[in-house]
């Protein structure tokens, strides 16, 4: 894995890659192009497919990633994420636990766990997760997600930063319209996956993400200096 120190804190961008939203476009193009336009972290999620795709996929992502010094984070498989020497996993609560996870990745790894109410997030913290991805904030369309954690909108986000000292990042409908109020409310940053991948021009919406999360922490610090 590599050993240097977790950049959690600077995501502001986060991309999960699901090929089958691309409109017909290839998840490394979509990639490509949202690097151009300064994503900070990818995350190989690919759900549907199987490990074999998901590992020769994953091993093309790493070489973008680490040539652009990008983070590269697998959704769920521990032994994918070894196996491509990805820099950490991302585990759901019905995945393998944050702590076996670090066993398995080592110290250096970054371990991210989703939460979607204040005790998975003081769980997960506990268990020694570096950061939380929390939602869905405002409701999605692309997995099945639990009456209880769909739509839970900024509002939770800000309870679990106050929580926390993890960074948080919000998920879950997110657009570079709607993005200002989850990172007022305490996030990083926000994690995309229809925002960027389905875009006509996936760099342009990543460099608009980009513009709507450094606007809203400007107006965040313009509050607290003001």
């Amino acid at each position: 894995m590599d050993t240097t120190e977790p950049s959690t804190a600077n995501w502001e961008t986060y991309l999960v890659t699901q090929e089958s939203v691309s409109e017909g476009r290839s998840t490394l193009e979509i990639v490509r192009e949202a690097i151009a336009g300064g994503i900070d972290v990818v995350q190989l999620r690919e759900k549907g497919t199987d490990a074999q795709w998901r590992y020769d996929l994953g091993l093309e992502l790493r070489e973008l990633t680490a040539e652009a010094g990008v983070d590269l984070i697998v959704n769920d498989r521990v032994d994918i994420a070894d196996a491509v020497d990805a820099d950490g996993v991302h585990v759901g609560q019905s995945d393998l636990p944050v702590a076996v996870a670090r066993d398995l990745l080592g110290p250096e790894a970054i371990v991210g766990c989703s939460a979607a109410t204040i005790e998975q997030a003081c769980e997960a913290e506990a268990a020694g997760a570096d950061y939380l991805g929390v939602g869905t904030i405002y409701g999605t369309t692309s997995k099945d997600v639990a009456e209880y954690k769909d739509g839970v909108g900024p509002e939770r986000v800000a309870e679990i930063t106050d929580a926390v000292s993890i960074p948080v990042v919000g998920i879950g409908g997110i657009t570079a319209e709607n993005a200002g109020p989850v990172v007022e409310a305490g996030a990083v940053g926000v994690s995309v996956i229809s925002e960027i991948t389905a875009a006509p021009e996936p760099r342009a919406a990543t460099e608009s993400l980009a513009t709507a999360v450094e606007t809203a922490k400007s107006v965040g610090d313009g509050d607290t200096t003001g």
